[in-house]
């Protein structure tokens, strides 16, 4: 049936999470509905409203936050004082249990598009008592190979915007982590170093994902760069703040008992190292629809419809 009309929150507010930090969040749909909760990608981008579209109103409390650093939340990453080590893999898991019980949620759906795949997955595995299903698309799981496979891997499929990303950082750092030197650029005290990292950044992943008509005028936003890329390449450089590389999928079997969804493209580049597969054969009860010439865009035709159509599966 596609997706939902337009529709405005009935409720939002800053939750107080600790650090320093406030995490902007809102509900919109039916206030006695069964809960569902949006992770956004990124690490970095914020929710958009596009994001409530996925869920019946009738049928759902759905709830959208932004993430520690971005969109509506504060400290804004972009600002260069802003503290990213209070921002990790077990600060963002920590954020969404505070935000569940003030919002005195016992479980909700989990939804979850890109880095937030690797959230709610993870969130899933930690809190499996907290989670009714996942549904899940442009899938990531915070592995070093998908990593790689972004920042140096899609090089021979774009070459000539590779060169320019590779470019970008000092010519005695382009053979080694090109997501680790481009944080390190994005910390310096000079704002134009900062600036042109974050261009680079951008550009490079619009090269190989291009964003979509709604987002485009997001990363022409100096402040959205800047956020955007210092984050992703914080979390890019650290292994996700996973603990170790490949831990989502080691521990996928955990999941057995949740039902999920995923909904893959399948022109996504992560297909390449066959992460849709591996999942859905360590996670028990799982099921992977793939999309034909669709990519890493979560509204794209056909993927929208079948994640509308996956909540609609699982309303009460």
């Amino acid at each position: 049936m596609g997706l939902y009309p337009d529709i405005e929150p009935y409720d939002h507010g800053m939750l107080d999470v600790g650090d320093g930090n406030r995490v902007y969040w809102e509900v919109c749909g039916n206030p006695l509905g069964k809960p569902a909760v949006v992770l956004h990608g990124g690490p970095g981008s914020g929710c958009t409203p596009f994001f409530r579209r996925y869920f019946d109103p009738d049928a759902y409390r759905i709830v959208l936050l932004d993430q520690r650093g971005s969109g509506r939340s504060t400290p804004h990453a972009s600002d260069p004082a802003t503290d990213m080590g209070a921002n990790t893999m077990k600060h963002l898991l920590g954020d969404l249990e505070l935000l569940r019980r003030a919002l005195r949620i016992e479980k909700w759906l989990v939804w979850g598009v890109s880095f937030g795949s690797v959230l709610g997955l993870r969130y899933a595995q930690t809190h499996p008592d907290r989670v009714s299903e996942l549904v899940l698309t442009g899938l990531a799981t915070g592995s070093r190979a998908e990593v790689e496979l972004l920042t140096r891997g899609l090089g021979r499929i774009f070459p000539e915007a590779w060169r320019a990303f590779r470019d970008g950082v000092p010519a005695d750092e382009r053979d080694g982590d090109l997501a680790a030197a481009y944080n390190r650029l994005l910390a310096s005290p000079d704002a134009a170093v900062r600036a042109a990292a974050a261009r680079a950044w951008t550009d490079w992943e619009t090269a190989f994902a291009p964003a979509p008509p709604r987002s485009i005028a997001r990363y022409e936003d100096a402040d959205f760069r800047a956020g955007f890329a210092r984050t992703v390449t914080h979390y890019f450089a650290h292994d996700h703040w996973l603990g170790g590389d490949e831990v989502v999928l080691r521990d996928a079997p955990s999941l057995a008992g949740i039902p999920g969804v995923v909904v893959q493209g399948s022109l996504d580049f992560g297909n390449l190292l066959g992460i849709p597969w591996r999942l859905r054969e360590a996670w028990p009860g799982s099921e992977l629809i793939l999309v034909d010439e669709a990519g890493h865009n979560a509204g794209a035709p056909g993927i929208a419809d079948r994640l509308a159509a996956a909540t609609d599966r699982f309303r009460e």
